[in-house]
């Protein structure tokens, strides 16, 4: 699978709204919803209202999405529509009306998610781009990226093993489930790399200690929110995912 060509990256307008939109991304395990958590916390005592949603945590589809998986009922083109439902969902519903008032919204996954799976699942990238146009252009995306045996060793110590779809079982790469594991997310990320020029990730070494990752966030963080207007009142707004 080829990497999308400059002609096939689908550039956004900035959404020009009052808040300012954050992205975590990066492959299972790396810590995302614990560094989006913290950062969370930091902003609401720093005074910023701050909501924080999570990838599959539509209450429209979740529960489709979870009843389809367990049956592997999952094709590629459905995989893909389904999380661009949640995603469309969530948009309208949460993250729109969020930056309208002002809030920060940190996203724990975005499209860039969907861009990496589906494309290893084989969806040809310039289709994934146009599934997702309707989602606004980050102010922030930061990739958070861990080699591949670290990131199997955190899985496994504490998950205590390894699922089926974040292992690739779903596309046959491997009767193996770890070596499936090592061959999906070798795809992955390679798919992460193509992107971080693409959209302007900021990469950021997941294997650091949480603190030390935590602390280059908020640093990007507040270069991007320093000059702002005044901070809204904080609010906690969580958006749970769904396991």
């Amino acid at each position: 699978m080829g990497s999308p060509s400059k002609q096939s990256s689908i550039r956004k307008t900035p959404h020009n709204l009052a808040g300012k939109l954050i992205v975590l991304e990066g492959t299972d395990g790396v810590g995302r919803s614990t560094q989006a958590e913290l950062l969370q916390n930091w902003l609401a005592v720093e005074g910023y209202g701050v909501l924080v949603t999570e990838w599959k945590s539509s209450e429209l589809i979740f529960r489709v999405i979870d009843k389809a998986k367990s049956k592997n009922a999952l094709n590629t083109i459905t995989f893909s529509l389904l999380y661009a439902t949640d995603l469309a969902d969530r948009l309208h519903n949460i993250i729109l009306p969020a930056l309208r008032a002002g809030l920060v919204v940190i996203a724990d996954r975005y499209y860039y998610t969907a861009f990496s799976r589906d494309v290893v699942r084989g969806a040809d990238p310039k289709w994934v781009r146009k599934v997702y146009g309707f989602a606004v252009e980050p102010d922030l995306i930061f990739y958070m990226k861990m080699p591949l045996e670290p990131l199997l060793r955190r899985i496994i110590t504490t998950r205590g093993g390894l699922d089926f779809y974040e292992s690739g079982r779903d596309i046959g790469m491997s009767t193996d489930l770890y070596q499936s594991f090592k061959l999906y997310q070798s795809q992955i990320l390679l798919e992460y790399e193509r992107m971080v020029d693409e959209y302007d990730f900021k990469v950021i070494a997941a294997d650091d200690q949480i603190d030390t990752v935590q602390k280059i966030l908020r640093q990007h963080v507040r270069e991007l929110l320093e000059g702002n207007s005044a901070p809204t009142i904080a609010v906690d707004q969580t958006v749970q995912a769904q396991s």
